[in-house]
C-alpha cells in the first residue's frame, strides 16, 4: 500500500520562516526544487514553529514531502551531497538546539493516509497521521485498542520509533508491521520482533531509516458510544493531570521502575523550579514547560539540573525520554 498524496502541492513551504543562506555543504541559498516533483527544499528554515516546545534554531535545509516519491527524492538529494538527514515528525518529543540542525531536515507530518480494514481489523496509516486523531476515529467506528492513545501528542511514525505508550499499553502491543525507508531509497517491512522494542524505544531510534507507514491490529465490532466514552475519559484524565496550558514536549524522563520520574522530581523539591523561561510544571513534575520566551538552552540546563539533584538525593540517574537534536555543548555555561 502506498502513501497517498494529500490535497495541494507535494511539499509545504509557505509556512516557513526562511532567509537566504549558504550552507556548510555549499548548497545554493535559493529554494531548491527536486527533479520530477513539486517538492521544494528551503534553506535556513527555523524549526521553533514545528516543535511543541516552540524553541529551536534553523535547519540548514528543510523539506516536507507529501508522498513516498517526494520522500525518496529528498533522501536521494541528501545522499548525493553527503548531507546528514534528520527526521522530524510532529516535533512533540524533541528539543532542538538554539544553534539549529545541520544538513537536511525531513518533516514527515504531511505523509497522510489511513485505511480501516473491517475484514482483518487492521488499521494501516502513513507516518504523518496524528495519533490522537486516529484514536478518536477508531473509537467512532467501534474499534477497540487505541483508546489509551488519545492523549499521546505526535504522529504514527514517531509513535512507532519510540514505542509510545500510556495507561499500561503501547504501540508494540498492537503493531503488525512497519514500512521503513532506507537512505538508499529502498523500502522494507519490519515486524515488532525485528524492531527490538523495549520501554519507550526501538532499534529505529538513532538510526537512519524513516518510518513511512504502519499497520496496527485493532478489535472492531464494539459499541462506538462505549469506545468513544472510554477514549474521552482517557483524554480527560490526561488534561486533568498534565499541563497543557504551556508548550512542552510531554514527559521529559523515562520512569526508573519501580519509581515514577515525576514523583522523584517532586520529592526532590523541584516543582516550580525555573531557569530562564523553562519551568518544572506545577501540575506534573515530569513536565518542563515553556512559560514564555524560553530558549532551548534553558530547557536543556533545567534537564541537567534535575538529573543532578535527583542523582544527589536518590542515587538514581534519570534518563531523558525527550530526544535532543543539534549541538548543546556549553549551553549551561
Amino acid at each position: 500500500m502506498t502513501i497517498s498524496q494529500a490535497a495541494g502541492n507535494v511539499c509545504t513551504v509557505s509556512a516557513l520562516n526562511t532567509k537566504k543562506h549558504q550552507t556548510t555543504n555549499s548548497v545554493d541559498s535559493e529554494v531548491i526544487y527536486l527533479p520530477n516533483t513539486d517538492c521544494a527544499i528551503r534553506p535556513q528554515a527555523y524549526l521553533s514553529a514545528f516543535t511543541s516546545y516552540r524553541v529551536g534554531g534553523a535547519a540548514d535545509l528543510y523539506v516536507a514531502p507529501r508522498n513516498l516519491e517526494a520522500l525518496q527524492a529528498s533522501l536521494k538529494y541528501a545522499k548525493e551531497r553527503d548531507l546528514k538527514v534528520t527526521t522530524l515528525g510532529a516535533g512533540s518529543n524533541l528539543l532542538v538546539s538554539d544553534r539549529g540542525i545541520s544538513g537536511l531536515v525531513i518533516a514527515t507530518r504531511h505523509l497522510r493516509f489511513s485505511n480501516f480494514d473491517p475484514q482483518t481489523g487492521q488499521l494501516t496509516v502513513a507516518a504523518g497521521e496524528s495519533i490522537p486523531s486516529l484514536a478518536l476515529a477508531a473509537a467512532e467506528l467501534g474499534w477497540q485498542g487505541l483508546e489509551w492513545a488519545v492523549g499521546i501528542p505526535g504522529t504514527a511514525g514517531g509513535a512507532v520509533v519510540m514505542n509510545a505508550g500510556a495507561h499500561n499499553s503501547c504501540i508494540a502491543d498492537m503493531l503488525v508491521s512497519a514500512e521503513v525507508l532506507s537512505p538508499d531509497g529502498t523500502l522494507e517491512t519490519l515486524t515488532p520482533e525485528q524492531l527490538g522494542y523495549s520501554y519507550r524505544t526501538s532499534l529505529l531510534q538513532g538510526g537512519d531509516r524513516i518510518v513511512t507507514q504502519a499497520t496496527l491490529q485493532l478489535a472492531p465490532g464494539a459499541d462506538p458510544a462505549k469506545v468513544v466514552a472510554i477514549t474521552k475519559e482517557h483524554k480527560k484524565h490526561r488534561l486533568n493531570t498534565q499541563p497543557y496550558n504551556f508548550p512542552s514536549c510531554g514527559s521529559v524522563f523515562r520512569n526508573p521502575k519501580p519509581y515514577s520520574a515525576g514523583w522523584l522530581i517532586e520529592q526532590t523539591g523541584l516543582k516550580g523550579y525555573q531557569i530562564g523561561g523553562a519551568q518544572v510544571a506545577l501540575l506534573h513534575a515530569n513536565f518542563i514547560v515553556n512559560r514564555g520566551g524560553a530558549k532551548a538552552s534553558d530547557i536543556f540546563c533545567l534537564i541537567r539540573h534535575i538529573q543532578h539533584q535527583v542523582q544527589e538525593r536518590w542515587s538514581i540517574n534519570l534518563e531523558p525520554e525527550v530526544k535532543m537534536l543539534g549541538e548543546f555543548q556549553g549551553a549551561c555555561g
